[in-house]
């Protein structure tokens, strides 16, 4: 009995130094695997190409500036921008922004906010002031137009909006329109390039302008300039997305009303008599006969 309970002993000996060695190898497979795997990585990140961006010295403002403020080398600072993201009319050198021979003195033609891009079209021109004329594109000129609450859209007009104007009048000396007031789309798509003194872009509440400054060519002043002094003006806002071109418009009271143009009478056919003269003695007489033609 005593050499069956040794046998067992030795037996369950035997298996668990067994069980034991195996757990140890693969324990110690497992680490080197796991070693292997980590080893390679690091080579693959080591041997990996890091894509580099090119970049250019673009400069950029260096707090929000407002319309009218003079533009100084404080007020900008150098930035590295992406080369294939660089909006067009931006300055990559100091000295095109500021040259260093002749007039420096540049002035914010439109808000910029921090960090934003300086842009030529943002700024004037080197000693030029910030006034009606720096926005006046060439062939352009300015006209005022008197608004009030009603034709000038109860003060939500912005320089820079588009509008279309509008003309009423009497049209008595029109040909065909009655004795009636007219109304007629003149001009389609006028910029504003001002609201009573403020040229700036960068208004917050709503006023309600007396006159409004418009960049317009010779031609249109001369027509808008004739319809101020003959009628009334009335502004309507064109919407920032609306690429439509408006058509003629006239609306007359007969229109308004939906009156229908009376027809005219129809003409009454005159029966043709036909005569011819005889002589009765001494007396000349008209007597009737057939008409032939």
């Amino acid at each position: 009995m005593r050499a069956v309970f040794g046998l067992v002993l030795i037996v369950g000996v035997a298996l668990a130094g067994g069980a034991v060695y195996m757990a140890r190898n693969y324990i110690s497979a497992y680490q080197n695997e796991l070693a292997r795997q980590r080893l390679a990585a690091e080579e693959a990140l080591a041997n990996a190409q890091v894509e580099v961006i090119p970049t250019v010295t673009v400069y950029v403002s260096n707090r929000a500036l407002k319309y009218g403020e003079r533009l100084t080398q404080e007020d900008i600072r150098a930035v590295d921008w992406p080369e294939n993201a660089i909006p067009e009319g931006t300055f990559t050198e100091l000295t095109a922004l500021f040259p260093e021979n002749g007039p420096t003195e540049r002035f914010v033609l439109r808000t910029m906010e921090k960090d934003e891009a300086i842009m030529g079209v943002k700024i004037t021109e080197p000693g030029e002031k910030a006034g009606l004329t720096s926005r006046l594109e060439k062939g352009m000129r300015a006209f005022a137009i008197s608004v009030d609450v009603a034709s000038g859209v109860s003060g939500f007009l912005r320089p820079g909006d588009n509008v279309d104007i509008y003309w009423t009048g009497s049209s008595g000396t029109l040909e065909g329109t009655g004795n009636g007031g007219i109304t007629r789309l003149i001009e389609t798509n006028v910029q504003l390039i001002a609201v009573d003194q403020t040229a700036g872009s960068d208004v917050t509440n709503t006023t309600i302008a007396r006159t409004v400054t418009v960049a317009v060519t010779p031609q249109q002043v001369a027509a808008l300039a004739q319809a101020q002094n003959s009628g009334r003006l009335s502004l309507a806002l064109v919407g920032v997305a609306d690429e439509s071109v408006a058509s003629t418009i006239e609306v007359d009271q007969r229109k308004l009303l939906g009156i229908q143009a009376a027809a005219p009478e129809p003409e009454q056919k005159v029966e043709e008599v036909c005569t011819t003269r005889i002589r009765r003695g001494g007396e000349i007489v008209n007597v009737p006969i057939p008409c032939t033609n």
